[in-house]
């Protein structure tokens, strides 16, 4: 269990919010750690696949999750993803790593023990926490919860100017269609849903700058006497 004295902001919200951007900076500006949840089932299934370890093997994938060798480094283009020493940030987003993921997320074993690692990433200075339930399950006592969002097609917007960014082409009513998915997926599965926590600030991205997000989130931690 993480040491209740270490400060945390959560930032939760839907994909192509901004949210990871904005935990980046954060993190970045005030030397604190650094939480991508998102990417931890990827990274234990990338793990037990370098270990050897079968992907039905519970205990053991129990036992990798809970002691899974990984940081997040906030860079100046966003996160640097290191698993046992190496940069796995692109390897992450491969088919092949996903496919893994989605086998280790749905034993319960895994589950809570990636529930124990997330916890353990509050040290010291201070901890933000970008994911889908840190404020409603991870970490219900942060000082600062942030829910970030934007319209669909917002963000649908994003996240096409950043696949042509890169040279790849991108249907904008097929990345819509997709995002509309995984929200109603998000929102309306059984175990922690996606949804603001009780005491969190809702911030709507889509006509504010990542600046004036950062803004409003560096305020609310000043009126917590976090910084």
């Amino acid at each position: 269990m993480r040491n209740s004295k270490v400060p945390v902001v959560t930032i939760d919200g839907p994909s192509g919010s901004g949210k990871g951007t904005v935990a980046a900076l954060l993190a970045r500006e005030f030397d604190w750690q650094l939480l991508d949840s998102g990417a931890l089932y990827r990274l234990t299934g990338l793990a037990a696949s370098n270990h050897g370890v079968a992907f039905d093997d519970e205990a053991s994938l129990e036992v990798l999750a809970e002691h899974l060798d990984v940081q997040f480094e906030p860079i100046d283009d966003g996160l640097k993803t290191i698993l046992e020493g190496e940069e796995v940030g692109a390897l992450l987003r491969t088919e092949e790593v996903g496919a893994m993921a989605s086998q280790v997320a749905v034993l319960p074993g895994v589950r809570r023990a990636l529930l124990k690692r997330q916890q353990s990433f509050a040290c010291a200075p201070g901890l933000i926490a970008d994911g889908r339930d840190m404020g409603t399950v991870v970490f219900p006592d942060a000082p600062v919860k942030v829910y970030l969002t934007a319209s669909a097609d917002t963000r649908a917007k994003r996240r096409q100017n950043q696949l042509q960014e890169k040279g790849i082409d991108a249907n904008f009513d097929r990345l819509l269609a997709d995002i509309m998915a995984r929200d109603d997926r998000d929102m309306n599965r059984a175990v922690a849903p996606l949804k603001p926590a009780e005491n969190a600030i809702v911030l709507d991205s889509t006509r504010l700058s990542i600046q004036e997000v950062f803004n409003k989130v560096v305020d609310a931690m000043r009126q917590q006497g976090l910084i």
